[in-house]
């Protein structure tokens, strides 16, 4: 049996250093399930890493791809109960391929009311999300969100409204989100109106940020010194200092978090997220044959994109 693969040998830009390669597929480990993939998301979170930003951690050739569903068609024994289930194979190889092995305790076994349009999305975005609420809560707090046309921050702003957040501020940067945020009850604000994001950022007791740069600084500079801002991640491609002790910055990345997790504990986040998934509007997709995930790339990148891109294997 063969499989193809989105892999990388070297870092750079996507487009240019993905490359789709054939192999047989070796016999399954023990301990672990393969999965044939249905679909599986583009993020920016599979796309930073190729282009080199985080290469300390990174053994090159490696497959891109972070989440995604599909079915399981391959267990040994002791995990038969698995075989034909759909699945999140998650935390094992790189997602961006038709069929994935990852271990068998860590596969996320999808309820049958969540479709695989959700549930390929169900990793990456909500749990970051569910995991900043839980350790930098909203409750009681002006909130401001970052970069609000993203999976991710639309979550947090949804999911800080019903944790008690006294108001949510998304900026975004494309007008065509203003009315999807003002519909779900976040305030929305242009990233251009410097006026407004002071005076926003001037009683936010919580910033969950996405961007970094420019927009970081001057929300340090205009927030008050009891405030959190907790960067996620540098969409700008660019840092942000910090000139002062106050207000406190956190660095919030998932993958510090899931070492110390037992797969039980593991197993439970899911259980919550799937509650929460249930009864939260989530943004339009568009499917795109793997064969075409240039095209699935480049959509990705557009400006003022709302569906997000799926790969369809």
């Amino acid at each position: 049996m063969y499989n193809t693969a989105l892999v990388y040998r070297n870092f750079g830009e996507p487009q240019t250093v993905l490359h789709a390669e054939t192999s047989v597929l070796a016999p399954l480990p023990a301990g672990q399930v393969r999965v044939r993939m249905r679909l599986a998301p583009v993020n920016a979170s599979d796309l930073i890493p190729v282009t080199g930003a985080y290469r300390h951690r990174i053994t090159l050739p490696t497959i891109a791809g972070y989440e995604g569903v599909g079915v399981v068609t391959e267990t040994t024994e002791s995990d038969a109960h698995l075989l034909g289930k759909r699945v999140l194979p998650l935390r094992g190889q790189g997602t961006w391929q038709q069929y994935v092995d990852c271990p068998a305790e860590l596969a996320v076994p999808v309820p049958d009311d969540i479709d695989d349009t959700l549930a390929a999305r169900a990793y990456i975005n909500p749990l970051a999300a569910q995991m900043m609420l839980d350790h930098y809560p909203a409750h009681g707090q002006h909130v401001l969100v970052t970069a609000a046309g993203s999976d991710c921050a639309a979550y947090l702003a949804q999911w800080a409204r019903l944790q008690g957040a006294k108001s949510v501020t998304g900026i975004y940067r494309s007008a065509i989100h203003a009315r999807r945020l003002a519909a779900s009850g976040v305030i929305p604000l242009a990233d251009t109106d410097s006026a407004a994001i002071t005076q926003a950022a001037g009683k936010a007791g919580v910033i969950y940020d996405a961007t970094g740069g420019t927009l970081a600084d001057m929300l340090l500079q205009s927030m008050p010194e009891a405030g959190q801002l907790i960067s996620y991640g540098l969409l700008s491609g660019q840092p942000f200092s910090i000139r002062r002790r106050l207000p406190a910055v956190h660095w919030f990345h998932v993958r510090n978090y899931l070492d110390a997790m037992t797969a039980e504990e593991w197993q439970q986040v899911f259980s919550t997220l799937w509650e929460r998934l249930r009864a939260t509007p989530v943004s339009e997709v568009t499917l795109i044959d793997f064969q075409q995930w240039r095209q699935a790339i480049t959509l990705y990148q557009t400006p003022g994109r709302i569906a997000k891109p799926l790969l369809a294997f």
